[in-house]
């Protein structure tokens, strides 16, 4: 197994800098979301902001990837590329996926927004998104010293088993550690077994970031930009992500705002 960074004092309070970026651009870009704009507006508000409050894009050329942002919409589970051409409609749901370097530490946040305002969307849309955000929180909340990774998937996989919705929940992108690095140690899987993978310790930070399509979990990976992973039946697909540290006593969302 691969060391997984404890961070110490001063890099967690780099992080939860970092982080609070993160959910001051997401509180936002909420208020731009709306019938008519394009993916690409997002973007170029994201960079924007991220820009003013002395961050960087962490998305921006990682391995490629050619924007400040991933905008994921309706079928679209995650890694969606903006473009001036994708208007949003009233009706469409959308994962807005930022991260932020600030001073070298990353914060990383996604959030569901209802193009046109919950109201227009369907109970199918809603129901599908209210679901998901409530997976991540349980999941969330095992977290503790002497916990171990696999007890987070187990959480919200036993979760939704047991609610008795067929939603699926995808297996091949995961949440990850955090820190200096976009990408560490350890990976989070939303399904799994209880009492496996790695021991947590205070001082990890990690997100968990589950995504859930209401038709079954097989994704399709677009062959064209080699990033927008669809479902492949065509149904919707919902993520929600935070940010966590583990702490002394449980966990704290780092990326947490009042509005999320």
């Amino acid at each position: 197994m691969s060391r997984i960074p404890i961070k110490t004092k001063k890099e967690i309070e780099q992080m939860r800098l970092a982080s609070a970026a993160t959910a001051k651009i997401l509180d936002e870009v909420g208020l731009i979301v709306k019938p008519g704009i394009s993916t690409e507006d997002i973007n170029k508000f994201v960079h924007k902001r991220t820009l003013e409050l002395g961050g960087i894009p962490a998305p921006l050329n990682y391995k490629g990837f050619p924007k400040s942002v991933c905008t994921s919409v309706n079928e679209v589970v995650c890694h969606g590329i903006p473009n001036k051409d994708q208007i949003l409609k009233s009706g469409d749901i959308i994962n807005i996926d930022v991260t932020t370097i600030l001073d070298g530490y990353h914060g990383d946040s996604s959030r569901m927004y209802f193009v046109g305002g919950r109201e227009a969307c369907s109970k199918e849309s809603q129901d599908l998104v209210d679901f998901c955000k409530e997976a991540l929180y349980i999941g969330i909340s095992v977290i503790a010293p002497g916990a171990r990774t696999g007890d987070i998937g187990y959480a919200i996989q036993k979760f939704v088993e047991s609610s008795g919705l067929s939603y699926g929940i995808v297996r091949e992108y995961t949440g990850h550690g955090l820190g200096r690095e976009f990408h560490e140690s350890p990976q989070i899987t939303h399904f799994g077994k209880k009492s496996t993978g790695y021991e947590l310790q205070p001082g990890m930070t990690f997100t968990v970031e589950p995504m859930l399509n209401i038709g079954t979990a097989y994704t399709n990976l677009s062959s064209k930009d080699g990033w927008t992973v669809t479902t492949k039946d065509g149904s919707l697909s919902a993520q929600w992500e935070h940010t966590v540290l583990v702490t002394q006593v449980g966990y704290e969302i780092l990326t947490k705002s009042e509005k999320f």
